[in-house]
């Protein structure tokens, strides 16, 4: 049996911690900080840290990677076109690996870094996406092309409607804040505001999502609706003629939010 927990880092950072409670092994996910996995396996004296898969290269995922590999010897696998510390196997897109017994595939997903993998569990549908995929929003492109991020998004949406999203932040309050912007009259969002206003009220976190609810209420895997077009068009002042254009026109109102 595997237990996910999501483990504090920096002000919003999430590290997902995948726990095998038989063998009483553990993998982590996008540690940026080694102090939240360590103080975790303190507490938790006889388990041993055996895998560390890495998204992207940024710092707050990748900076406590060194220190863990050290405490541990756990196996570092990351993305093939970036330079991640420590990294003992390098994966591209189609490869599958096995963590904690379970199976997962590699899915390239350019736009927020240039090398940027997702990690896909197929038969419990989990998907560790770092910072491509938010709940309800997006990454920001700080290295690849809005056309890029957007076919990463339309990869990953293809993904079964219950497959749950472990993205690395906790932004989905501000994120459900521009979504009701674009689309003031979508009652599903003004829904979800409201579940996660409260919950984050109360402490709790809004994750994870999934993307049967993101389809509905994420303006970014929503480029097709007549709603996000009318709305882009009104903003613009032209009519877009692909939906690529209308996630990058999304993206760049984001960044100005």
């Amino acid at each position: 049996m595997i237990k996910i927990e999501a483990l504090s880092a920096f002000s919003d950072n999430y590290i997902w911690l995948l726990q095998d409670t038989q063998q009483k092994r553990a993998a982590v996910v996008d540690p940026g900080d080694a102090a939240p996995v360590q103080a975790w396996l303190h507490e938790h004296g006889d388990w041993t840290l055996s895998d560390i898969l890495i998204t992207h290269h940024h710092n707050d995922h990748v900076g406590g990677v060194d220190q863990l590999r050290r405490d541990s010897g756990a196996r570092v696998f990351g993305p093939a076109n970036e330079n991640i510390p420590g990294r003992d196997q390098a994966l591209v897109d189609g490869d599958r690996i096995e963590v904690l017994g379970l199976p997962l595939q590699i899915i390239e997903v350019p736009g927020h870094t240039l090398g940027h993998i997702a990690f896909y569990q197929p038969d419990h549908h989990w998907l560790f996406c770092g910072d491509t995929l938010f709940a309800a929003g997006c990454g920001r492109l700080f290295e690849g092309a809005p056309v890029q991020m957007h076919q990463s998004l339309q990869r990953l949406a293809a993904l079964p409607d219950d497959t749950l999203i472990y993205c690395a932040h906790e932004y989905t309050l501000s994120n459900l804040r521009f979504a009701k912007a674009v689309e003031p009259a979508n009652s599903d969002i003004a829904e979800r505001f409201a579940q996660v206003e409260a919950w984050r009220q109360s402490g709790q976190i809004s994750l994870p999502s999934n993307l049967r609810i993101e389809r509905a209420t994420n303006p970014f895997l929503r480029t097709a609706e007549t709603s996000v077009k009318e709305m882009i068009a009104s903003r613009e002042g032209r009519t877009m003629t692909s939906e690529s254009e209308v996630f990058a026109a999304l993206r760049a109102w984001k960044d100005r939010f």
